[in-house]
């Protein structure tokens, strides 16, 4: 009997030492081994590629435990040279398992063309949301006097005028011919020898604004005739611009003393 109750245990013993090593050895597997192999539970953190040259990624990836793959819809930037890198995914700062593969799009060489948008008789305000839209850029403004500020009168690639709707590379640099507000310049009429009324007239007629208006004593010329002018008949002048006049003052008017005669 003592010798059945020792083999029993004896057999206990063994069963219990196998199914402890079995726990260890699997243990170690999944929890050592496994990680030790296959970097288990550790990630990668994924790095900026924007601005790359596409010959720069295989080493800069490699180096990282990394992989990449160009897709086949390319991009366009005027901001990078050719071959670089626009986009990515995952995106920068994503986690990430060793050896994943990093999906790139490459700015193409030659830039898609894109229509022409309509600028003129738009603000410049609205000029710019629209280039920025069709991903064009706003080159050089320049001004010109018409009535309406900031009024787009032209658009120009390389100082000629290109119409809405013509074909051009995007990322092309659009100028702008903006109106200044002061009107289109024109000659001064002439407001001599005619009376204070129709010369008020002319000048607001003309989009003029009247300055001051000075008295002066001419005893052989009657009252309100306008002497002189400033500025003078056939100077360049702008809408809006100031003129003053000089009349012909009614002597309980004058306040300037009177002309020796010579």
């Amino acid at each position: 009997m003592n010798i059945k109750n020792s083999s029993l245990k004896a057999i206990l013993i063994n069963i219990g030492i196998i199914i402890g090593l079995a726990i260890i050895i699997i243990t170690s597997f999944f929890y050592i081994y496994l990680p030790a192999t296959t970097n288990h539970g550790e990630s990668i953190t994924v790095p900026d590629l924007s601005g790359l040259q596409l010959q720069e990624l295989d080493e800069f990836l490699v180096s990282r435990d990394l992989r990449y793959e160009v897709t086949p819809d390319s991009g366009y930037s005027a901001e990078y040279p050719p071959f670089t890198v626009l986009t990515q995914t995952p995106k920068p700062g994503d986690k990430v398992k060793e050896n994943r593969k990093i999906y790139i799009s490459i700015n193409a060489v030659n830039p898609p063309l894109v229509k022409m948008p309509k600028l003129v008789d738009g603000s410049l305000k609205n000029a710019q949301m629209i280039l920025e839209s069709y991903d064009l850029q706003l080159g050089e403004i320049i001004y010109e006097p018409h009535e309406f500020q900031n009024a787009v009168l032209k658009q120009q690639i390389d100082g000629e005028e290109i119409e809405a709707g013509s074909d051009i590379a995007k990322g092309s640099v659009i100028d702008l011919v903006i109106g200044n507000g002061l009107g289109r310049p024109f000659s001064m009429p002439n407001l001599k020898e005619s009376m204070q009324e129709d010369a008020e007239f002319i000048i607001q007629g003309s989009g003029l604004r009247l300055g001051t208006v000075h008295q002066k004593d001419v005893a052989d010329k009657a009252a309100g005739l306008v002497i002189q002018q400033y500025p003078n008949a056939g100077e360049s002048v702008r809408t809006g611009g100031r003129v003053d006049i000089w009349v012909v003052a009614s002597k309980s008017e004058s306040e300037l003393e009177v002309p020796r005669e010579q």
